[in-house]
């Protein structure tokens, strides 16, 4: 018989068609994104679950108990109580790779839009303040050959650095928890420490994952290390920057500016300071939203839930748990 699975968010026709050739598929139909209380009541005996971003914990899962694997629709999983998949013995899994240029392009479109003070400018254009004679009011930052500082260099990482150094001509530094000798090698990059790196660089991209380490890792003293010059890009996790220090800094022109895809908060409160700041580009948490991404994001997470419940070639489960492993095996 198929495995039952509980499907908690809206899929695309191509990876909803493919749940349903290989599992029993039930659907969080709403209204909005489904809570973690919601979830347990909806569990039931279902062997597979397919969430993105709600938090799953113990109460949750102990509410599934024929649960076998959770699919989290995301490269990141921070809304998984790891501790308690493995109390339990289930599987958690991810859909990392997918993403990886989309998001680098991303950061990117921050850099540029942020120096070139692009969302900013725009605005003045169409509210009808661009006069003649404006001049010095309009310059911004250049972008190419400047120096680059990566805060995790991941698959993300490599792919930012790739297009800073061959696109821009970017003097790129890292730093992470683990030296790639082979991507300094094949990209020209160079190793830092972490307070070398936030001193010397005139852009710093941050893209570590959200872990109970890398929690607040930027701080004020952090921000205060940093140029006056320097732009600061967060497309990791908002939970990875100390968002009363970045305001801080901000406002006291510590650094010249900010490119933002994610929050402490998220949705970003209507009175939150950053959105009343120019020096500041602000964008709904839309690291990996394309339309192909995200496709092949759902099409990733189904795959991994059949496989898991089916013993079918590879999963990606996430590292902590074991990395990717073959199902079949």
């Amino acid at each position: 018989m198929k495995p039952k699975v509980y499907i908690a968010r809206s899929l695309p026709e191509p990876a909803a068609a493919f749940l349903e050739r290989h599992c029993r598929c039930s659907y969080w139909r709403g209204p909005g994104e489904i809570d973690a209380d919601t979830l347990a009541e909806r569990i039931g005996d279902a062997e597979g679950l397919l969430v993105t971003g709600t938090p799953i914990d113990g109460s949750v899962l102990k509410a599934g108990p024929a649960l076998r694997v959770v699919s989290n629709l995301s490269a990141g999983y921070n809304n998984l109580d790891l501790r308690a998949f493995r109390e339990r013995g289930i599987l958690a899994t991810h859909t990392p790779y997918v993403l990886d240029n989309t998001v680098a392009d991303l950061a990117m479109a921050l850099i540029l839009s942020s120096a070139r003070r692009v969302a900013e400018l725009d605005r003045l254009v169409k509210e009808g303040r661009w006069v003649s004679g404006m001049d010095e009011q309009l310059f911004g930052l250049d972008v190419h050959h400047k120096r680059l500082g990566i805060i995790g260099m991941g698959r993300i990482g490599e792919a930012v650095a790739r297009r800073a150094r061959l696109g821009f001509e970017m003097d790129v530094v890292y730093y992470s928890r683990s030296r790639k000798p082979e991507v300094e090698q094949q990209l020209g990059v160079g190793y830092s420490s972490l307070e070398e790196l936030l001193r010397t660089s005139d852009y710093v991209v941050l893209l570590t994952p959200l872990t109970p380490e890398t929690r607040h890792l930027m701080n004020e003293e952090r921000f205060k290390l940093m140029k006056r010059s320097a732009v600061f890009v967060n497309v990791s996790r908002g939970e990875t920057v100390q968002e009363e220090a970045l305001i801080r800094a901000l406002e006291g022109r510590l650094i010249a500016g900010a490119g933002l895809d994610v929050y402490e908060q998220e949705p970003i409160g209507a009175g939150h300071p950053f959105l009343g700041m120019d020096n500041v580009v602000t964008l709904p948490h839309i690291g990996s939203a394309t339309a192909e991404t995200r496709n092949r994001m759902a099409m990733s997470a189904v795959t991994n839930l059949v496989n898991a419940l089916t013993g079918r070639g590879p999963t990606d489960v996430v590292p902590e748990l074991g990395g990717r492993l073959d199902a079949g095996q």
